[in-house]
């Protein structure tokens, strides 16, 4: 078996193991597989393999590890209005607890609504910022 054939079958191995566990970097470290596979075509010496395996590989994950960290970061599941479809609806509310809670009727349903720390608790439209568990957190409109 040639080094070409080894540096391919090791490539498409962590390809496999990357769809099996969803590890992103199994697909940048198999970049670097599949030039060592293209160096070895190319008629590279092992040691050359290596380097070439190493640098495109790792290259990559840093590089990509570099980019996820410049990119912030997504809101939690509970306030990401890209999971939830009701953070940004508005509901209104008639009257709060003296506790800062109090339900609304949202999408057919009763809901219990949380005011969010420092808001004063007054009748009127609020928009829903976060969802926990059954309970709306809102802020004045």
């Amino acid at each position: 078996m040639t080094d070409a054939t080894v540096w391919w079958l090791l490539a498409g191995a962590a390809v496999a193991v990357e769809l099996v566990t969803g590890t992103f970097y199994l697909l940048m470290l198999a970049t670097g597989l599949a030039a060592a596979a293209i160096a070895a075509h190319l008629g590279a010496t092992f040691p050359v393999e290596l380097v070439v395996a190493s640098i495109i590989g790792g290259g990559s994950v840093l590089a990509w590890r570099a980019y996820k960290q410049k990119r912030p970061s997504a809101p939690p599941a509970g306030s990401n209005h890209d999971v939830n479809l009701d953070i940004g609806e508005t509901v209104q509310v008639e009257s709060w607890n003296p506790d800062g809670t109090g339900e609304v009727k949202y999408r057919g349903a009763q809901w219990q609504v949380a005011l969010m720390p420092g808001a004063a608790a007054v009748p009127g439209a609020y928009v829903i910022v976060e969802v926990v568990g059954s309970r709306l957190v809102v802020r004045k409109v």
